[in-house]
Formats: structure tokens, C-alpha cells, sequence
């Protein structure tokens, strides 16, 4: 794209962070939005100015995903940085947070910094990591969080892996307390649900899965929540997916502790009915619950007992895929869907819209201090172009992302992604 000047007119501007739904006009000069015009238009425009006529699509803020898992650095087969950056502007996404669990794992600067500087090179979306919470997510000793907060990390979480030593997990809170340092991290009782491909009850008995209790998540939540309490510590709780959880959640917001709540689109999508005839894309960690764990989910979003939901992307090659279900590894691929996969939830009028784009916008970015997320003059011009009700069928093959491990794959959503800016520069066009 050039450096002229880009006007988005005849739109319909949705922006959380001011409340606004509603049609307008946005101006973008060098990288940045000039003017948010709400409920009028831009006035005359001098001819060095390249309109774009919305047709009243949506104009939105850029994504911003908070849980994105990739490959690089050690397998690249996966999905690598680029590749990642790729399908998060085919999706609309403008910022994603890598996750530390690769090889090496991100439990040092040095690899803060080398994660940085590939993204920087890519020059599409912004890519920031978070950093471990212990040397090699291993949950036995601490790594360098004071230094990897200095070099650029968002947060601190171990990603899949819960950390069991609650003497050890007091120590990561009250040391990221020192720093104003956000600790993520996964309420899964590991004894309980070591070895589960599948929660309990009917469902997996019948399909003779191991599996894992919902209270599984209760319980590690539970004693996440104790020990906030004890370090007033910031926890950020890495996908809440259970009604019971919600419950513990719920207290906890109340008394006032400060917690904040993720959910995967995929629990907003799917229930355990849909893993089917064991079809490996839907085996995901944590797994597939009951519809009315669902239905509480989706209820805790429109409440806002969830504040933000993530794709969780997690790429797996078809090697990884093509194994019987127990065998078979977990989590999908969720970058090119999550726009169109959370509509739904809007035309099924379960959520209203400035909601549900306040959960991957201005939320995600308040709580890690970004200053995206917002259509409002001076914000970085992080934008997404969007009709509403294209209807879009998922071919996994089509995907951008080089893995494939898609649970939407044969579905038909509504949300076509027509355009999509990072500091102003057109990065996706459909």
C-alpha cells in the first residue's frame, strides 16, 4: 500500500471502547486513525485521499488473539511465524500472543527478543510473546520473569501445562506481582485428567474414552483463586470451559480479586456430540463439554463473567491428526475462523455485537496495556473490513495456516473478511 491517505466511508462502525455501533466513516494517515467520525461522514475529501466505500460492511478494530500457539522456533512443520501472521490477517487478526511452549521453550530473554525480531521481519501482523512461568514449562523452578518482562513479554503462563507445586506457583504470582506482571494459567487438576481424551459421562463411556470430570477445572481453579488472594497477584485464567468453574469464577469477581477470564471459540461452538465418529479435529485440550456447559459459557460471555475469548490456536500436521482418537494430539486451528465463528453468536441473537467484538478488541488489549483494540483518532489503524453476512464455507485444505486441524472444516458460517490493516498497511484482501 502506499502512503496516501485511506478513507473507510459508508461503514458501520462497531468500537467497544467508546460504546458505538452504528454507521460512520474512519480516516487513516501514516499508520494511525485520524478521525473516527460516528453517526456522520468524512466531508470533502482532497483527490490524494484513496476511499474505500464500506457498502456498510462492518469496520472494526483488529483482532487481537491472546493465545496463539505456532511451531517456531524448533517445528516449523507446524506453523511458523509467518505462516501464523498470514492466517491472522486472513482472519482479521492484527496482534497475536505466541505462547512459550516451543523448542527451546520461551523461558529466557534471549528468546523474547529472537521471537520479537522475526516478527519484525515478517512485517505483517503484530506478534508479541509470552514468556514461561517456569524453566521449560517443566512447573519446578521459576524462569527469568523480571528479565523477560524487561525484553518485551506480555505475560507468563506454562500454556497447556498446569503447575502442580502450589509452593512453586506462589512464587511465580508474588514474583509477576513485583513487576505488574499478568500470570496466565490452565485450572486442570493433572491427576484428574491425566490421560483424558474426552470429558465424563454418557457421551465418552459410550465411545469407551478415558476421560476427565468437569470438576477438574474446579478444583485447580479453586486453589488458583486461594492463592491470588493470598499474593494479590493479576491472574488471567487460561479458558474457563465448565459451568462449575463459572460459579468459582463468579465468587471471586465479586469479592473483587483481580482475575480475568478466557474461553476458546471452540467451547463456544462445539459440545462433546461433535467429536462424532471420533474425528481427531475435535479433540482439543481442555476437551469438548456437555451442551449445557456450553450454553453457561456462552451465557458467562454475554454477561461479561468472560472477558475475552481466544482462537487457541494450536496447529498440528496431519501426522499428528491421523492417529485413533485417544492417540491422537489435541487442539486445532483457529486464526481464519474466530471472526466468523463468533458472529454466529450474534446472528443467533445470543450475544449482542459490540459484546462480542469487545471480547477479541479493546478487552484483550486493556488488560496487556495495548493501545489497539479501538476506533479512535490517534489509535494505531489495526482494522478489519467485514460483511456480516456473507456466508463463508470452511475447507480446511483452503486455510492459510500450514497445518489444517480445523473442527470448523465442512462448516458454513456467516463473516467474510473483505480487508485488513496493521499500522495502516493492507496486509489481507480478499
Amino acid at each position: 500500500m502506499s502512503g496516501r491517505p485511506l478513507a473507510f466511508t459508508g461503514v458501520r462502525l462497531v468500537d467497544p471502547a467508546s460504546g458505538y455501533d452504528g454507521p460512520g466513516a474512519v480516516m487513516v494517515v501514516d499508520g494511525v486513525i485520524a478521525e473516527a467520525a460516528q453517526g456522520k461522514d468524512l466531508g470533502s475529501l482532497s483527490s490524494d485521499v484513496e476511499v474505500v466505500a464500506g457498502g456498510g460492511a462492518l469496520l472494526l478494530p483488529g483482532l487481537v488473539d491472546i493465545r496463539v500457539k505456532t511451531g517456531e522456533p524448533g517445528a516449523e512443520t507446524k506453523e511458523t511465524l509467518e505462516s501464523a501472521a498470514r492466517a491472522a490477517a486472513a482472519g482479521g487478526v492484527t496482534t497475536i500472543v505466541v505462547q512459550p511452549d516451543t523448542h527451546p521453550v520461551v523461558d529466557e530473554p534471549s528468546v523474547v527478543d529472537f521471537i520479537l525480531r522475526r516478527a519484525r521481519d515478517v512485517e505483517l501482523v503484530k506478534v508479541f510473546a509470552a514468556g514461561a512461568a517456569t524453566k521449560g514449562c517443566s512447573g519446578e523452578r521459576m524462569a527469568e520473569i523480571g528479565l523477560m518482562a524487561e525484553a518485551g513479554c506480555l505475560y507468563v503462563t506454562d500454556a497447556d501445562r498446569p503447575i502442580v507445586n502450589s509452593k512453586v506457583f506462589r512464587r511465580v504470582l508474588a514474583y509477576a506481582k513485583a513487576f505488574d506482571l499478568l500470570v496466565a494459567h490452565r485450572p486442570s487438576d493433572p491427576w484428574l485428567a491425566g490421560g483424558a481424551a474426552a470429558s465424563e459421562g454418557e457421551f465418552a463411556s459410550r465411545m469407551g474414552l478415558p476421560s476427565v470430570p468437569v470438576q477438574a477445572e474446579k478444583i485447580m481453579l479453586e486453589r488458583d483463586l486461594a492463592l491470588v488472594e493470598l499474593t494479590g497477584a493479576r491472574l488471567l485464567v487460561d479458558q474457563v470451559t465448565t459451568a462449575c468453574a463459572l460459579e468459582s469464577l463468579a465468587r471471586a469477581k465479586a469479592r473483587g480479586l483481580p482475575v480475568t477470564a478466557t474461553t476458546s471459540i471452540n467451547h463456544l461452538s462445539f459440545n462433546e456430540i461433535d467429536i462424532g465418529d471420533y474425528r481427531t479435529f475435535c479433540k482439543l485440550d481442555p476437551p469438548l463439554r456437555s451442551e449445557d456447559d456450553r450454553q453457561a459459557v456462552i451465557e458467562a460471555v454475554a454477561s461479561g463473567l468472560i472477558d475475552i475469548v481466544v482462537s487457541a490456536h494450536a496447529p498440528a500436521p496431519p501426522e499428528d491428526k491421523r492417529l485413533p482418537y485417544e492417540e491422537a494430539a489435541p487442539g486445532a486451528v483457529g486464526l481464519e475462523t474466530l471472526l466468523p465463528a463468533l458472529l454466529s453468536l450474534h446472528h443467533d441473537g445470543r450475544v449482542p455485537l459490540i459484546e462480542l467484538v469487545r471480547t477479541v478488541t479493546q478487552a484483550p488489549a486493556d488488560l496487556l496495556g495495548l493501545p489497539q483494540g479501538r476506533l479512535a483518532k490517534g489509535a494505531p489503524a489495526d482494522l478489519v473490513l467485514c460483511n456480516p453476512t456473507t456466508p463463508v464455507l470452511i475447507d480446511a485444505d483452503k486455510l492459510t495456516s500450514k497445518s489444517k486441524n480445523s473442527p470448523f472444516d465442512g462448516r458454513t458460517l456467516q463473516g467474510k473478511v473483505l480487508l485488513t490493516l496493521a499500522d495502516g498497511r493492507v496486509v489481507y484482501r480478499a
